[in-house]
């Protein structure tokens, strides 16, 4: 049940957010779908005999409407018989309990009856000129219905546990209620409990409302439904607005004194000084104050919990000025040399870590050595931050933090005085409230880790080990004449750590610096620039040697995406921040020496070969080199820790791919001799190397636009079509590889790879742009970022079929529509 509520409380969020978001993503005109960015690519029409999106959206959102209306008659199938019973001299419940727990059920089942027969035929009769925007918004317009059961919802759940504790026989009714499966489902019936569908209609509207925003995306502006959606979408979120409060436990209790909905804002993990040490605390920043919280001591298997530290309203709130910070308290700042002793120290375990993992019965030591590392990195992370940043509480205290980079100091300062703009009163919270908003952090909480590279899965995003090389050129955009430079960070051992800075270019408003740096990375993501105008202030010297007086004029962050940094040519770029334009060129040094993807041109070969030419060839459903790789790995190295991750030796996968591609009879041989990183890297560089992704460009925008749907039917009713759509040899080598990297997962224990993994390391590979896409796409925005949007979704894409039950060619081709029955 707390499973189910997480859920709808996640819809909730989303669907409430959506709005805004929207106009970012998408807009509508001329009849077409116009894309903002290449994350979501339009879905242009003809997949297969114009079968269209907007199509795939309300097929899946039928499928399960006849779900919940199988549910909703399950609910009603025992309310005849107990009311019946209830006038009889041995009553199971009485008439008004019977009523509480099945309070209107019978009027939600009449309307979605009538909404389905309604919308069957139009689906099922389908073309362009269909509309079914009146019989969502006549959907919209009944939710006061629903307001009625959520107003009953608490009522009616505890009536019915109370019922049940009072008679065994209502007991063995509700814990049994039979579910009759789809139509077109083997499936006869599935019993469920009746909390679980007292809950389902709560669920529904939240479904209801992000199919609503799924139909717009895919309804042309000038099309007659579009309004109609417009405003059955507008009444939905109204509605959602007015029950949030009721069936959201996390904001009724965590109100604000004028009796607005308290809401978090910003969280992390930052460095107090507190009695002249340094100490790791979760701060808290809501819509009203600044809370910080440090993680309670709690027995093993309890949750964990937050302790409140200090709080303060942000209408008291100010930010200590330099002439206050003579009551500060003194930082100690350890030399310079043992921050890089200990990144050096930790550097070498990572290496020991790498080579432990190769090593049979390794993984003690892996542990042991991960323990040591955790230690060392935390030590790192409490000591090496020296920014201060120190926050004031007019009517009490002063705080002080620490902080690494100057670009989370100004975000934090930015986000409280963003608050601060609006009318805010001072609040004095009592010790229970208190701890109700202290008990909330934990669940409210959007950074869930310290930020040490062990507590983040360095299989799923292990970063760019090596050197970035970074010239900065010129800056343009500034209104007045200044003192300018720029700093350059990056994301070092799980935080940001500033790693250069140009010289000052004076009295400018276009600065040229033309400077190189050559930059040391460990596992970074992102490369942030910040410039500043340099402050000549006197007064200033002499204070705290940490603190940077001069003033942020903008600042932004590039995602280093191994796609575009890796290549040996400089790769130019251009930030922008506040209206200035920083322009920069980096390129990146691998420590390890990346695989060159030289597809063969021989079309006797099997890499770089369209695999229809390969199968056809080799008179087979699924490439021999596939089928072998697949085999080698399974039999030995299933148990190998970071199989697919870890790479194998590239001299040794250039002599495997040699002997696939000629064909000769030491194929098996070799095999079993071969090390079995590089059989698993041979098997991706065959899928890299193949001319077309093994998804297919034609569906590669669509597939961007499936895994986007928001209705889990929809997107379920889309992705199966979609694999229906692919040619038949690309289909059955997809669908035995899916099995395979399943059976990989299933040894996750023992291979420390689990189904995100794989799909972090197969996705880019099975799909990916084509370059006449990249190419379209480069009139908006930049290669690298189209990548860095793109991979995400990638791996998203994979990982659906990953997670899903098991998938049959046979199955999949026939003609009916595949439903999901998870609703």
């Amino acid at each position: 049940m707390e499973e189910e509520e997480e859920e709808v409380l996640c819809y909730l969020d989303r669907v409430l957010e959506e709005e805004e978001e929207e106009g970012e993503v998408f807009e509508y005109g001329d009849g077409e779908l116009d894309h903002i960015t290449p994350t979501h690519r339009q879905f242009k029409g003809d997949i297969e005999k114009g079968l269209e999106m907007k199509k795939l959206v309300l097929s899946g959102f039928l499928a399960s409407e006849e779900i919940y209306i199988n549910q909703l008659e399950a609910l009603l199938l025992p309310m005849r018989p107990l009311k019946a019973t209830a006038t009889s001299s041995q009553p199971v419940l009485t008439i008004q309990q019977v009523e509480t727990i099945f309070y209107k059920i019978q009027d939600i089942f009449e309307i979605h009856k009538e909404f389905y027969d309604a919308l069957l035929p139009n689906v099922q009769q389908w073309d362009e000129k269909v509309t079914v925007g009146h019989l969502f918004q006549k959907l919209a317009s009944q939710l006061g219905v629903y307001k009625a059961f959520v107003d009953n919802y608490k009522v009616a759940l505890e009536t019915a546990e109370k019922c049940s504790q009072a008679n065994v026989q209502f007991h063995q009714i509700s814990e049994n209620l039979k579910v009759k499966g789809p139509k077109d489902s083997k499936d006869c019936t599935t019993n469920v409990s009746m909390e679980a569908l007292l809950y389902k209609p709560i669920d529904r509207v939240t479904r209801s409302t992000l199919v609503l925003h799924d139909l717009l995306k895919h309804t042309p502006k000038d099309h007659p439904d579009f309004p109609l959606l417009q405003d059955a979408l507008r009444i939905s979120q109204n509605f959602l607005s007015s029950i949030n409060e009721e069936i959201d436990p996390r904001r009724t209790a965590v109100t604000t004194p004028k009796g607005e909905a308290r809401q978090l804002v910003k969280d992390g993990f930052l460095v107090e000084v507190s009695e002249s040490s340094r100490k790791l605390r979760h701060v808290f920043l809501f819509t009203d104050l600044l809370l910080c919280a440090k993680m309670k001591k709690t027995s093993v298997g309890r949750h964990q919990q937050y302790e409140c530290k200090w709080y303060i309203p942000l209408a008291d709130l100010t930010f200590q000025t330099l002439d206050d910070s003579d009551s500060s308290p003194s930082i100690q700042v350890l030399p310079e040399h043992e921050i890089e002793e200990m990144k050096i120290k930790i550097s070498v375990l990572k290496s020991e870590i790498q080579k432990e993992k190769k090593a049979p019965k390794g993984q003690s030591r892996v542990d042991r050595l991960r323990k040591k590392m955790n230690e060392q990195e935390s030590w790192l992370l409490l000591h090496s931050p020296t920014i201060p940043f120190r926050v004031h509480n007019k009517h009490g205290k002063s705080y002080q933090f620490l902080l690494s980079s100057d670009y989370e100091r100004s975000e934090w300062r930015e986000s409280i005085q963003k608050l601060q703009k609006k009318d805010l009163q001072t609040c004095l919270l009592s010790p229970v409230e208190l701890q109700v908003l202290t008990s909330s952090c934990f669940k409210l909480r959007t950074v869930h880790n310290i930020p040490v590279t062990s507590n983040k899965d360095d299989e799923e995003t292990p970063g760019l080990y090596g050197f970035l090389h970074v010239i900065v050129h010129s800056a343009k955009g500034f209104t007045d004449s200044a003192n300018l430079y720029c700093t350059l960070e990056v994301d070092s051992y799980g935080y940001f750590v500033s790693k250069a800075k140009t010289r000052v270019f004076r009295d400018t408003m276009e600065p040229h610096w033309n400077e190189e740096f050559e930059i040391e990375l460990e596992g970074s993501q992102f490369l942030r620039i910040l410039c500043y105008e340099n402050c000549y202030d006197k007064s200033l010297l002499n204070k705290d040697d940490n603190e940077i007086v001069d003033k942020i004029m903008g600042k932004g962050q590039v995602q280093l995406d191994p796609q575009t940094v890796q290549s040996k040519n400089w790769h130019m770029d251009v930030i922008e921040m506040n209206g200035i334009k920083v322009e920069f060129s980096m390129k990146f040094t691998s420590r390890d020496l990346s695989l060159k993807r030289t597809p063969s041109k021989k079309q006797s070969g099997v890499f770089g070969v369209k695999i229809n030419v390969v199968t056809k060839r080799e008179r087979s459903k699924v490439p021999y080199i596939v089928r072998q790789c697949i085999e080698e790995v399974e039999k030995r190295g299933i148990d190998e820790v970071g199989i697919y991750r870890i790479s194998g030796v590239a001299t040794d996968i250039q002599a495997l791919k040699l002997v696939f591609d000629t064909n000769t009879k030491d194929i098996l041989v070799m095999l079993s001799d071969m090390d079995i990183n590089a059989i698993a890297g041979t098997l991706k560089l065959y899928f890299r190397e193949l001319p077309e992704p093994l998804l297919t460009d034609r569906l590669y925008p669509a597939f961007m636009e499936g895994i986007a749907l928001s209705d889990p039917a929809a997107k379920e009713n889309c992705m199966m079509h979609l694999l229906r759509s692919l040619p038949d040899p690309n289909l059955m080598t997809f669908l035995p590889l899916l099995d395979h990297l399943k059976r990989v997962a299933e040894k996750e224990p023992v291979n420390k790879m689990s189904l995100h993994n794989l799909a972090t390391v197969f996705g880019p590979t099975l799909l990916r742009p084509s370059e006449s896409e990249i190419a379209k796409a480069q009139h908006i925005t930049s290669a690298s970022d189209i990548w860095s949007h793109d991979v995400m979704a990638q791996v998203q894409v994979l990982l659906y079929y990953l997670q899903h039950p098991p998938i049959s060619f046979a199955e999949l081709k026939r003609n009916t529509l595949y439903y999901s029955t998870d609703v």
